[in-house]
């Protein structure tokens, strides 16, 4: 640690928790730190001790603040190896490496940040999966190997975004998947404003889209099975709401509600049959937003794409060039998760309920 980053972290540690700053601790790599892991053997999340994980070029050790469940962490725990789940995270900078200190990050900045690895630090723009970089080296593929439902955790600095202050950091972790995913799929439905669009899955996306999509200026109708959710998007200002599951007239009541069906549907759930219902709501020429991962591949006609019936598009966090944008306008409008608050000793239940369906909000843990 070069002298520069050594005063810094004293400094930082003589301020005042209150005023949202942190108490430095330990430096990467010393120390240990509470974590909850997949153990694959009792097939259940365990809180674990262990090493808090030490810098390396191009990256800062933060100091996590909030992490929350995504859907997503179901299915890193189906691959069934021992990891700390979580990508969803903010949180403060505590120490970084000498590599990332001329890149308009300070000590003690709060940060949200991405999941995905992928950049030799070459150069600061190639960020995208699957090619090569410019540099013509080859990108490595796939997410971060350090969840953040830790107390610390490590962040590649290109990942990372300085929060606005209008953003409170201990709720701020669904904003980075949820948040900005929920983001690129409605600003990216080719809606105008006043054009209907279907939130189809009324879960923590769907309840940020439904909040997105009344600052963009359209209309909403959101679609679930479960009538607490989709209460929430009520709440959040959908104009209508359809149990899609109790109500068996809910497709001429939609189409009746929106004058022959939605300009676009994002598609937030897994379920093989919300992607199913999607072409009978959408209006000639509407797109379908792919968001949900389910299991099984998707059955779409291909003679509905030919004859221009409806489009397929598809949206996810993506990369981190496109993160500021998502974020400016989430914080200017105000646009926050519903969340529910937890321990991490709750992380198994909360991953039970998820699986289950239990969950109407944003489980989330604060450190």
């Amino acid at each position: 640690m070069t002298a520069s980053v050594t005063e810094a972290a004293k400094a930082n540690s003589e301020l005042d928790p209150a005023a949202g700053k942190i108490n430095v601790k330990p430096a990467g790599g010393k120390g240990t730190m509470r974590a909850g892991q997949w153990d694959p053997a009792q097939k259940k999340v365990v809180i674990r001790e262990v090493s808090i994980p030490e810098v390396k070029q191009g990256q800062f050790l933060v100091k996590i603040a909030s992490a929350s469940l995504c859907h997503s962490d179901i299915l890193s725990i189906e691959a069934n190896n021992t990891a700390t789940l979580g990508h969803e995270g903010a949180g403060y900078i505590e120490t970084m490496h000498p590599s990332v200190e001329d890149k308009g990050f300070s000590i003690g900045d709060r940060i949200g940040f991405l999941y995905i690895i992928g950049c030799c630090f070459e150069c600061e723009g190639c960020m995208i999966h699957n090619i090569h970089c410019v540099t013509g080296k080859q990108l490595l593929q796939g997410f971060t190997t350090d969840g953040f439902f830790a107390e610390y955790a490590v962040v590649d600095y290109p990942n990372a975004i300085k929060l606005p202050e209008s953003i409170d950091i201990k709720t701020a972790s669904p904003m980075f998947c949820a948040g900005i995913t929920a983001f690129h799929a409605v600003d990216n439905s080719e809606l105008k404003e006043g054009d209907w669009l279907a939130v189809v899955g009324a879960g923590g996306l769907g309840q940020q889209a439904t909040q997105i999509a009344k600052a963009m200026g359209f209309k909403v109708v959101a679609l679930d099975v479960n009538d607490a959710t989709l209460e929430v998007c009520k709440k959040q200002g959908a104009d209508a709401v359809f149990n899609s599951r109790s109500n068996e007239e809910y497709v001429e009541e939609l189409k009746k509600l929106t004058n022959g069906g939605v300009k676009a549907a994002c598609v937030f759930s897994n379920a093989d049959a919300a992607y199913a219902g999607v072409p009978s709501i959408l209006r000639l020429g509407g797109v379908m937003m792919v968001i949900g991962l389910p299991h099984n591949p998707l059955k779409i006609s291909s003679m509905d794409l030919a004859l221009g019936k409806y489009k397929v598009k598809s949206e996810s966090t993506s990369i981190p060039q496109r993160m500021k944008k998502a974020v400016d306008f989430l914080a200017k409008h105000n646009i926050k998760p519903e969340v529910q608050h937890r321990q991490l000793e709750d992380l198994n239940d909360m991953v039970n309920e998820m699986k289950e369906g239990k969950a109407t909000k944003r489980m989330l843990v604060t450190f």
